[in-house]
């Protein structure tokens, strides 16, 4: 599947979801070090809002705008608004499914998560489905290891691991790869609750993300009417 000159002759396509909510410098270390590993662009998934309750922190829209601006000077990342555009509630298999049936049953295609997504796995919406759709690259940071597996995943996992990131490249989709990362502070979750509190916040996202949020009034106690 080598070209002559240039690497894959079909390059892994990475995706990378979640609420985003807001996104961080985490998150983007986390893209960047996929695009670096595989040397391919990596897009950057926005989840749709929930259909049945307000957003918790931004909407769909204001969350989508500020991966926009946050991925400004990482020229190997985008953002793809696939989910939002999609009614219903935006799961991942059907993500990948749309995905797949637009590159083809051949072209190699991962999803990007997290250990602790990937941890909870078999809650997901037709979970089993995602190995045959895409290989999974899990970011792992020190003290969020892959070692205390639930019994079912562990099975279902346990032969599809590599450590060749190529090999990513070689097959459509079955695959795991983890992606070790070094140990980082941004957590949204905590992002909100400093933001809320009035606490330093600014640090942990690109300047462009925390000028939108201030403008915007996001995640604070008291927003101003829209």
């Amino acid at each position: 599947m080598r070209s002559d000159g240039d690497g894959w002759s079909v390059k892994l396509t990475i995706l990378y979801g979640g609420t985003f909510d807001p996104v961080h410098a985490g998150h983007l270390a986390v893209a960047d070090a996929a695009a670096t590993c595989f040397d391919v662009d990596v897009a950057l998934l926005p989840a749709a809002d929930p259909p049945h309750r307000p957003p918790p922190g931004a909407d769909a829209s204001q969350r989508a705008t500020m991966l926009d601006l946050a991925v400004v000077g990482h020229p190997r990342l985008r953002v793809d608004r696939r989910e939002l555009h999609r009614t219903g509630p935006s799961y991942t298999v059907d993500t990948l499914a749309q995905a797949r049936s637009q590159l083809g049953v051949q072209a190699p295609l991962a999803w990007l998560l997290g250990a602790d997504a990937f941890a909870g796995l078999p809650r997901w919406h037709r979970w089993r489905e995602l190995f045959d759709l895409a290989h999974l690259i899990v970011a792992s940071r020190p003290g969020h290891g892959l070692e205390a597996l639930d019994p079912e995943l562990r099975t279902a996992t346990e032969h599809r691991w590599t450590t060749d990131p190529a090999a990513l490249h070689r097959s459509p989709c079955a695959r795991l790869f983890r992606l070790d990362l070094p140990l980082r502070p941004e957590a949204a979750s905590d992002l909100r609750a400093r933001i809320a509190a009035g606490d330093r916040w600014q640090d942990e996202t690109p300047p462009a993300v925390a000028a939108y949020i201030g403008a915007q009034r996001l995640y604070q106690r008291h927003r101003l009417p829209s």
